[in-house]
């Protein structure tokens, strides 16, 4: 009988063994797959990272070249600008016309560059752009470049000599103001303007600059019926206006529509 019984719980042991053996192995072949499309996922996510550092790293590499290139470009720029008014002024121009082009208006129909006209005391006048708004109404802008004085303040090696080119800085933006200020854009007879005319910097830098230096520059200027505005503020304004060409073109559109309609309504063969 023992051994009989000895047998038996042998036999049962073992199979006991076998049987918890298959049920570990199913409950633990999921997992262990898991743990190994985790691994391959983590894995996978390492290399990526790594790759994207390196990515990173030579984009960083390359922004740094391309800023210190724009930079010596603008140096260079303003070297070969700032003792010549007159390519100063074209430069200044041809920024102000490819803000206009990004900014969505159509030339000739919703602005136009160098305007003929006059102003009330019969003076001839030549605005650099008008910009047409709806209704009738016109927006004036004038391109002002001032670099002589604001590339030696930005140049400049000691707190004292900053000072001093940045109160010539402003000194040179304040005159552009009197001068606009004395063309009187907002009085001319050909085109209804707004109060004001905009006085466009080229350089953010250079309008910032005045900006802070001089608190009293932006009320000076509005006495003189004039907006100082930087590439990114002139930009914002324009494209303020494309936005009412829009809404004026769907209002039309809206008009004719609802005529059309009340016009098939009342025919007299509806």
């Amino acid at each position: 009988f023992k051994n009989i019984a000895n047998e038996i719980l042998e036999d049962k042991s073992k199979r006991f063994t076998e049987q918890n053996k298959t049920n570990l192995d199913e409950i633990l072949k999921p997992f262990s797959e898991k743990i190994k499309d985790f691994e391959k996922k983590v894995g996978e996510a390492y290399d990526k990272e790594m790759r994207d550092k390196i990515s990173l790293k030579e984009e960083m590499k390359n922004l740094l070249q391309l800023n210190t290139k724009l930079s010596e470009e603008a140096n260079n720029l303003t070297k070969a600008l700032k003792g010549d008014t007159k390519k100063q002024g074209n430069w200044g121009e041809l920024i102000l016309e490819k803000i206009l082009e990004r900014s969505g208006l159509k030339k000739d129909s919703e602005y136009k560059t160098q305007v003929v006209t006059r102003n009330v005391d019969g003076e001839t006048i030549k605005p650099d752009v008008v910009v047409f708004l709806p209704d009738k109404k016109h927006l004036v802008v004038d391109s002002k470049v001032s670099l002589v004085a604001y590339e030696q303040f930005a140049n400049a090696e000691t707190e004292e000599t900053r000072e001093q080119f940045l109160k010539e800085h402003i000194n040179s933006v304040r005159s552009h103001v009197k001068l606009l200020g004395e063309k009187n854009y907002y009085t001319s007879t050909d085109f209804s303007t707004p109060d004001f005319v905009l006085l466009f910097m080229p350089i953010e830098s250079a309008f910032s600059a005045a900006m802070q230096g001089d608190a009293e520059l932006f009320s000076l200027a509005w006495d003189k019926h004039i907006v100082i505005v930087s590439p990114t503020t002139l930009l914002a304004t324009l494209r303020t206006v494309e936005s009412l060409w829009k809404i004026e073109s769907q209002n039309r559109s809206e008009e004719r529509r609802v005529g059309k309609e009340c016009r098939s309504r009342w025919s007299p063969y509806h």
